[in-house]
């Protein structure tokens, strides 16, 4: 595109760079669909998880797994600067990966919609730009959400979880708001590089979609690696001291107290990134949480228009935006049989040390569905056949498998444990493919691994 190119009509329009935005403009514009793709920020290309997200928190956990007790601010700093030379890399690559493209433009700036097929694109080099697509896809993600706590917004050493991995300043005393899958991953994080943490959760319970004995060990190995959590927690107000630090009240049955903090950091959920579109323009409806509305098929209220990642209010994975993008195609260039219906054990996975992993129902769950189950339970440390962990000095967190009691199906499995995030795998695949829970006990492992876990495991079922 020239400077002089103010208008442009294309085939395919995709708003944000995140993982299922780019591959399937990456896919159709090596097919000959003319492409283009508008980023908002040139420090975004590639999305949330090489930026923001997974790579760089995966990068700065694994150089702290093997700290000695005690701060390492330097260590910290030194983590810091080569995540952001990872980043940097891989925010090249995935901007050549379309730009080297012919038939893709790369438009950086804010995309506002002028109506169903058209946005306009505020470029810092080209001026506005007006595009209009065939096809437009939405992929603008999500981004943290701060609360109406007195104080919180208006003091100077609150940080998002985003703003928290270009600080190379390691804080000496870290407040974090919320006990779920952000705040747990960034606690952990930083009490291994020696910041003293201290996690104010609102619920009875950290991690509450976890069942009950699985928190509990993920609590025990989180207190064990130095980190203070209260439960039941409300906090009051936050008061800003003007040297850069604050103060936390907040309030449990036990009464008032007040925290010191260098850096509060706010992971209280994440909420799509829809505000500056203007989908009332384009006829776009969005759900009650800001989220775009979309069917299986990932359609939203304009037959035209699709939603994927994070933004259409589905779960905040990269590989479910991944998996929202071979719908999109399916749609486009294939039979549009594909939907998100087809999905089935999705695993996660919380990078504590050691990680939890979980796939399918926990046990709370299944017998609220009102299922006749079996289940397993066992700490790692007690697992006489699973050498692997104490080999690598890794023998904290538990394992635990839901089975159906009259199928053998199955239904879930929460794994804290050393290698958990590549142990899930195994059993989200079993579950896809009916494999049942004597198979997978009888099956044949290599040794020493995680994985023969399961011959002890579900041997244990009752």
């Amino acid at each position: 595109m020239t400077a002089a190119d103010t208008h442009l009509d294309a085939d395919l329009v995709v708003i944000g760079y995140g993982k299922g935005g780019k591959t399937l403009a990456a896919t159709l514009a090596r097919q000959g669909w003319s492409v283009v793709m508008v980023e908002r920020s040139p420090m975004m290309y590639g999305g949330t998880c090489i930026n923001t997200g997974c790579v760089p928190t995966k990068a700065l956990i694994a150089r702290s797994e093997h700290l000695a007790p005690g701060a390492h601010p330097q260590h910290y700093r030194d983590a810091v600067a080569a995540t952001a030379q990872l980043t940097s890399t891989l925010r090249a690559a995935n901007f050549a990966m379309l730009d080297t493209l012919d038939a893709a433009t790369v438009l950086t700036g804010e995309a506002v919609f002028r109506d169903a097929h058209s946005i306009e694109v505020q470029t810092a080099d080209r001026g506005t730009v007006t595009v209009s697509g065939r096809h437009i896809v939405v992929g603008t993600g999500s981004h943290a959400v701060i609360p109406d706590v007195p104080g919180l917004r208006d003091a100077a050493n609150i940080a998002t979880s985003t703003e928290m991995l270009v600080q190379d300043r390691l804080p000496d005393r870290l407040v974090v708001l919320g006990g779920g899958y952000i705040g747990m991953e960034f606690a952990a994080m930083y009490a291994a590089y020696g910041s003293q943490v201290t996690v104010l959760e609102r619920h009875a319970d950290i991690l509450g979609q976890e069942d009950a004995d699985v928190a509990d060990c993920a609590r025990e190995v989180m207190e064990a690696a130095g980190v203070r959590i209260v439960t039941s927690a409300v906090i009051d107000r936050v008061d800003d001291q003007g040297d850069g630090t604050s103060t936390v009240a907040f309030h449990t049955e036990a009464g008032p107290e007040t925290l010191p903090a260098d850096t509060i950091l706010v992971a209280l959920g994440r909420t799509p990134a829809t505000e500056s579109l203007a989908l009332d323009r384009a006829g776009v409806k969005v759900t009650a949480r800001g989220a775009i509305s979309v069917d299986e098929h990932l359609r939203t209220s304009q037959p035209h228009i699709f939603a994927v990642g994070d933004v259409n209010g589905g779960p905040q994975f990269t590989y479910v935006s991944l998996d929202d993008h071979r719908i999109v195609l399916d749609q486009l260039t294939g039979t549009g049989a594909r939907s998100t219906t087809d999905r089935t054990a999705v695993p996660y996975t919380l990078f504590l040390t050691p990680p939890l992993s979980r796939v399918g129902l926990t046990e709370r769950a299944a017998l609220e569905e009102g299922r006749s189950i079996k289940t397993a339970a066992m700490r790692v440390a007690d697992m006489a056949t699973v050498p692997r962990a104490r080999i690598v000095e890794e023998t904290a967190g538990m394992m635990k498998v839901v089975v159906d009691a009259a199928t053998d199906e199955i239904l879930g499995a929460a794994l804290l444990s050393y290698d958990s995030h590549e142990v899930i795998n195994t059993v989200a695949l079993a579950m896809r493919h009916g494999i049942t829970a004597s198979a997978l006990r009888d099956e044949i492992y290599t040794h020493p691994s995680m994985t023969e876990a399961f011959n002890q495991l579900l041997g244990a079922l009752h």
